[in-house]
C-alpha cells in the first residue's frame, strides 16, 4: 500500500478559498492527505469545502502556520514550484525526478512540496527555503497553471513513481475487457461472409479484388474484433443477404428458420421430460 503519511502539500499566501478546496480534491485523488496552509487570506471557508467535495477531511484536518519556515521546519527535503527561471541559478528538477525523489526520500525524511500564490508564485526569499524547484514544461505562450492543476501534476507523477516503486503495472486489456476475442478460425468465417456480401452488393469484383480484402484484414487486425463484435457484424451481413433476396425467397428463409426453432425446441422439450 502507497503511504504518503511523511509528504506534505504546503500553499503559501492562497488568495481564493475555492483553490484550496481543489487542492484538497487533486491531493485526496492521489492519496496524499497533509496540507498545510501558509497565511491564506480566507479560510476556513465554505466555499473551500464545496470545492473539495469528498476531500473535506483533507480540509479539516489542514494545518495553518505563518510563515514558510514554520511549514517546512521539521522537512528533510523541501521543494518549490517555480514557474520560471531565476537570476541565481537552482537546482531545478523535471515533476517525474521531483516525484522520484520525493518518493525515495519520503521514507527517511519529512517531504514538503511548496506552492505559491496564484498570481505570483514564491518569491525568491521563499524559494531558497527550498532544497530543489520543480517546472512544470506547460506551453512557453501559456505557462501559467491553475493552482489545483499543478498540485495535481505534481501529486499524479508522486503516485506513478510510488506504484513503480512497489512494482504495479497497468492492466493488459484482457484483464478488464468483457469478452473473449475472437479465434481464428470465427475470424476466417467473418472474412469469407464479409467478402461474399461485398460481392453481393456490387461493392467488391473478385476479378479485380484491388486489394480489398487485405485492407479489410488489416483493418480489423488491428482492432482485434471479440466475441460479441463478431457476432454482431456476422449478424449484419446475414441481415444485408437476407435483405438483398427476393420477397418470395425471404419468406423460404423465415419458414426455414421457424422450422428449425421449431426442432430445436423440441429436442429441449424431449430432454426435459427424460
Amino acid at each position: 500500500m502507497i503511504d504518503f503519511s511523511n509528504v506534505s502539500v504546503v500553499l503559501v499566501n492562497t488568495s481564493h478559498p475555492g483553490n484550496i478546496g481543489a487542492v484538497a480534491r487533486a491531493m485526496k485523488n492521489m492519496g496524499l492527505y497533509h496540507l498545510t496552509l501558509v497565511q491564506p487570506m480566507d479560510f476556513p471557508s465554505s466555499v473551500a469545502v464545496g470545492r473539495a467535495v469528498s476531500a473535506v477531511d483533507i480540509l479539516e484536518s489542514a494545518r495553518v502556520v505563518s510563515t514558510l519556515q514554520e511549514a517546512v521546519g521539521d522537512c528533510g527535503l523541501v521543494i518549490g514550484a517555480s514557474a520560471r527561471s531565476r537570476r541565481i541559478p537552482w537546482p531545478m528538477l523535471t515533476p517525474e525526478q521531483c516525484a522520484q525523489k520525493a518518493v525515495s526520500e519520503q521514507k527517511l525524511n519529512k517531504v514538503a512540496l511548496v506552492f505559491g500564490r496564484e498570481d505570483s508564485g514564491l518569491n525568491n526569499e521563499e524559494l531558497q527555503l527550498c532544497h530543489f524547484h520543480v517546472q512544470i514544461p506547460a506551453d512557453a505562450e501559456y505557462s501559467s497553471l491553475n493552482l489545483a492543476a499543478a498540485v495535481m501534476v505534481i501529486c499524479y507523477e508522486l503516485r506513478k513513481a510510488a506504484l513503480a516503486i512497489e512494482g504495479v503495472t497497468a492492466k493488459s486489456e484482457d484483464e478488464f475487457w468483457d469478452q473473449e476475442k475472437a479465434t481464428g478460425v470465427q475470424v476466417e468465417h467473418f472474412y469469407e461472409h464479409l467478402e461474399r456480401a461485398l460481392i453481393a452488393i456490387d461493392f467488391h469484383d473478385p476479378e479485380n479484388p484491388r486489394q480489398l480484402m487485405q485492407r479489410m484484414r488489416r483493418l480489423f487486425s488491428r482492432i482485434r474484433i471479440d466475441v460479441m463484435e463478431m457476432n454482431i457484424l456476422r449478424g449484419i451481413l446475414t441481415h444485408i443477404e437476407y435483405n438483398l433476396k427476393a420477397p418470395e425467397d425471404r419468406i423460404k428463409i423465415t419458414q426455414q428458420d421457424k422450422l428449425k426453432e421449431k426442432a430445436a425446441q423440441e429436442v429441449k422439450d424431449s430432454l426435459k421430460g427424460s
